[in-house]
This record gives C-alpha cells, structure tokens and sequence, in this order.
C-alpha cells in the first residue's frame, strides 16, 4: 500500500499529525453528518425548499444530496476514502450555498435565516477544502 492509499482512508503522515487535525476531521465530518441526516426527518419541507430554489428534479435531487452529505460527512469523520468525501462535501457545498442560499434574493422575512446559512456553508466548504488538499497529499 502507499502512502496514499484511498481505499484505507489512511496516509503514512496521519499518525504524526496530532490531535487538532484529527478533532477538526471528526468535528467537520460529524457536523456535516448530522446537519444533513436533518433533513431526512422532514424530506417533504426539505423537497419543497429544493422545489422553490429551482432545483431540478426535487423528489429525487434533494434525497440523494442529503444522503451524499451523510456519506461525506462520515467518511471526513473516519478518514475513509478521504478523496471522495471531501470532493463530495466541496461539490454539494459550492454548489448548494450560493443557489439555495441566495440571501441577496431573499424575501426580507427570509433574509437572515439565508445569511446565516450562507456563510455557514461558507465556513464548512473552507473546512472541508483544507481537508481535500489533506487528502490529495
């Protein structure tokens, strides 16, 4: 096996890198876990959110996105195919933030809510963007 090894999870370097890297892993993987494991106890609020931002494909886009999110999540957390899961995790993330949570569209009722999701979004993708050059290494 290499260094690298993606079907593992783990790299030669991972044993010397100390806990902060291992704590930021689990916290940002659990976080995105759970964040999107949300949605399945509503996935009728979660469709019709996905349906008024113009999603294509609602019933079936929204569902797998917040399973992809579950997967991503927990492999960040465990390290396991870390090249898939963070590029899972930027993928949704980039693509999710500005066209879900276009705060700058929003109604005046709806604004903060959607700021605070924004920039919430913001700060998950620039974790999970350091995580995917970790995992690139």
């Amino acid at each position: 096996m290499s260094d690298n090894d993606d079907t593992t999870g783990a790299t030669g370097d991972d044993q010397g890198r100390g806990a902060p890297s291992r704590l930021g892993r689990v916290l940002l993987g659990v976080g995105l876990a759970a964040q999107a494991s949300e949605d399945f106890r509503d996935m009728d609020d979660t469709i019709e959110y996905a349906e008024s931002a113009g999603v294509p494909a609602p019933d079936l886009a929204a569902p797998f996105a917040s399973g992809m999110m579950v997967a991503a999540g927990l492999g960040i957390a465990l390290w396991r195919l870390p090249r898939v899961a963070t590029g899972a995790a930027v993928a949704f993330l980039t693509a999710v933030t500005a066209t879900m949570h276009d705060f700058w569209n929003a109604d005046e009722d709806d604004k903060s809510g959607e700021r605070l999701a924004f920039f919430g979004n913001l700060a998950m993708l620039g974790g999970a963007l350091v995580f995917l050059r970790e995992a690139w290494r």
